[in-house]
């Protein structure tokens, strides 16, 4: 922590840019964000919620005491008897119940450190196959894939600075502008150096604004798209059949799917006329370079893991993964959702991107951890599937960094899923929707209060520095859970210095797909940030703390061969298939959900920010005015939009930016008008994903 006036650098503790910033006491307490140019993904921009960022370290915004309830209403408790109250409850329901009947739910906001111990912790302390968390609902199926066709799974196979570089970028249900707003002058510069950008929304955003050609396709029909505009590059002869040959296996069986896609068949199927498509396929094959980007529309889908391998296979046939200035990229959304995804808080894996299933990987994390490889359990449950099951097989949770009463899909079934639970402890900031309905709530300390690490949608793995001290009565999530592993009986291997804990996570992920071994907090502060993978160097030190020369990251992968045994990239063969619940005569319209530029996930921090909530103070529903005037709704005036797991009302925002079947709601917002009250929790079989972007819906006046 740096002395009065000094600048700490560190990071935004919102999206996955992680953008740089510099923090600054201020008089009378708190801090102030300043520009800190030197970080190159933003060169000191910031968007309003990384600038008012500081806003939520303020007492009465923020929680400063631990919460029990008691009577039914959540009451001041000591640190000692809150902790003593969620051991007690845990230990006795794991004790008469079986240790599965305890669950562990985390956070794509957990820094690498709490993601690492956190299920270290459900699975050395409580022995829970049990864990999960939020980042299953939104980078699971680009995970997926990836790691279905490259063999590894980074957001982004190379850094932001290659794509305004590129001949072509195709950016595939992402509404960057608004999401990541830093982000917009890599689109802006990639036109200025005279490539062309296609964007492919249901709606025509900020972003679509932008860009060369917008294809406006049917929301929930992303794959049949991608199969079409692969049909026509084989039927125009775009293919680059020596890259095909070189570098690629699986190629005839998935030409033959893709081949049953004609153009006119996916016109019908997406809506999106052939002249577009073809001049979609010719602007993505023109250049020497091109780039595919998916984010959130076309991977919340049921079918996500599929509709992102069918981009994969554009990117594969035309020679447009594994080269300079190409390839295929995840937007990752949640500021650590890279790095939560690879230390062990996913249902099915270990540090190190390592698979839960694997025994080699179970006996090198065990060796780590000094237990027995066969006692940790297998995997669990997915997030959904997790809560799904709250208050019958499993009767008490642990939360932290989450706020599914607003997030997840389904809401009102997972509230009441939650309400059942006969004890839920929730590790958090602020009073959530989700932590009102606790018995006990603990805070815990932000961004600006602490040190760590997290890892950005490049893949970089950055150090946030703590530059302000927290309220007396707050600590950090390391603390709870080594408060907690005592009271259990585990009195060592949970540390609450960050830096003790990463040394150990890079410890555990030596060796494994996202290694870490080769990065120290020391490098981390004197390079800006580092690539993964990065082992220790081949002469034995690592990271330059010992002899040898420090490896020094990898910004791009896949150049000389992909992470498969054989060093070839898949092609899997996929087929369009149906959404899970397409329109009918009781519901004739879909929904599809976003986020808005002032508003973060499910808002439990931006909400209590005054110029945040001024420039988005509430829902809304957008809807084409053809079907405004059938529903008989003018601008601002309450609309009820209706599927078959709830209704929500918010006032109407007319606009021709949308299709006329497709109703658009922020998920921002509890209350009456909660866009996931009524979203569709059907999974995808792969990654688990649930279909939040594609849902039939009536819409009527209010």
């Amino acid at each position: 922590m740096n002395s009065a006036g000094a600048v700490t650098p560190t990071h935004c503790p919102y999206c996955a840019l992680q953008c740089g910033m510099g923090l600054t006491p201020v008089a009378g307490g708190g801090v102030e964000v300043v520009e800190r140019a030197d970080f190159p993904v933003n060169r000191g921009a910031l968007c309003g919620k990384g600038r008012t960022a500081p806003a939520v370290l303020a007492s009465g915004v923020r929680l400063d005491s631990p919460l029990v309830r008691e009577g039914g209403v959540l009451v001041p408790a000591s640190w000692e008897s809150a902790l003593d109250r969620i051991a007690g409850a845990l230990g006795g329901i794991r004790a008469a119940h079986g240790a599965d009947a305890v669950g562990v739910f985390g956070g794509g906001g957990l820094t690498n450190e709490k993601a690492y111990a956190l299920g270290k912790f459900a699975r050395v302390v409580l022995g829970t196959s049990q864990i999960d968390y939020n980042g299953r609902f939104c980078m699971s199926s680009a995970a997926a894939a990836g790691t279905r066709a490259f063999g590894l799974d980074r957001g982004l196979p190379f850094p932001l600075e290659d794509v305004p570089r590129t001949g072509c970028l195709i950016l595939v249900g992402s509404n960057l502008a608004e999401t990541m707003p830093p982000a917009l002058r890599y689109l802006t510069e990639l036109r200025a150096n005279g490539g062309t950008l296609v964007v492919i929304d249901p709606r025509r955003t900020r972003t679509a604004e932008q860009a060369d050609l917008h294809l406006a396709p049917r929301p929930g029909t992303d794959l049949a798209l991608a199969l079409g505009l692969l049909h026509l590059v084989v039927a125009e002869g775009r293919t680059d059949e020596a890259y095909i040959r070189e570098r690629t296996v699986g190629w005839a069986q998935a030409r033959a799917a893709a081949m049953e896609f004609w153009p006119e068949y996916v016109e019908r199927i997406t809506g999106v006329p052939v002249p577009r498509l073809r001049e979609a396929a010719r602007m993505f094959c023109a250049p020497e370079a091109a780039m595919v980007l998916t984010a959130r529309g076309p991977e919340q889908q049921s079918k996500g893991t599929d509709t992102v391998g069918a981009w994969i296979n554009l990117c594969l046939a035309t020679g447009r993964a594994g080269r300079p200035l190409s390839g295929y990229g995840c937007l990752t959304g949640q500021g650590n959702g890279q790095g939560g995804r690879e230390h062990g808080q996913k249902a099915d894996q270990l540090p190190g991107y390592r698979k839960l299933d694997d025994p080699a990987a179970r006996r090198h994390v065990a060796g780590v951890w000094g237990v027995d490889p066969d006692s940790l359990p297998g995997p669990g449950r997915s997030a959904y599937e997790l809560l799904n099951a709250l208050g019958t097989d499993l009767r008490a949770l642990l939360l932290m960094g989450s706020n599914p009463v607003v997030s997840a899909p389904r809401a009102a079934h997972v509230e009441e899923r939650i309400r059942s639970l006969e004890f839920l402890a929730v590790c958090d900031v602020v009073l959530s929707e989700t932590a009102a309905l606790a018995d006990v709530v603990l805070p815990v300390t932000q961004w600006a209060e602490e040190s760590g690490t997290t890892t950005s949608l490049e893949g970089r793995v950055l150090l946030r520095r703590r530059a302000v001290a927290p309220p007396r009565g707050v600590r950090s999530d390391l603390e709870v859970l080594h408060g907690l592993a005592a009271r259990l009986g585990v009195g060592k291997g949970f540390p609450v210095d960050p830096e003790e804990v990463f040394e150990e996570l890079r410890r555990a992920s030596a060796g494994g797909a996202a290694d870490y071994s080769g990065i120290t907090y020391r490098r981390l502060a004197e390079e800006g940030g580092v690539f993964w993978p990065c082992p220790a160097s081949e002469a034995g030190g690592e990271g330059g703390e010992g002899e040898g020369v420090p490896h020094p990251g990898t910004p791009r992968l896949f150049l000389d061969r992909f992470a498969t045994v054989d060093g070839q990239a898949r092609f899997v063969a996929v087929s369009h298939r149906a959404g899970a619940e397409e329109p009918d005569a009781e519901y004739p319209v879909l929904l599809t959900t976003g986020r808005v530029v002032a508003q973060y996930q499910s808002g439990a921090q931006t909400r209590r920010v005054p110029e945040l909530n001024a420039a988005a103070p509430g829902p809304f529903v957008e809807l084409h005015p053809r079907l405004a005037a059938r529903v008989g709704v003018a601008e601002g005036e309450p609309v009820a939009v209706v599927s078959r797991r709830g209704r929500a009302v918010a006032p109407a925002r007319i606009t021709s930016a949308i299709r006329p079947d497709t109703v658009f709601m922020p998920f921002h917002w509890p209350g009456e008008g909660r866009a996931n009250t009524l979203t569709n929790p059907a999974l995808d079989p792969t990654s688990g994903m649930p279909e939040f972007k594609a849902c039939a819906v009536r819409v009527e006046g209010a």
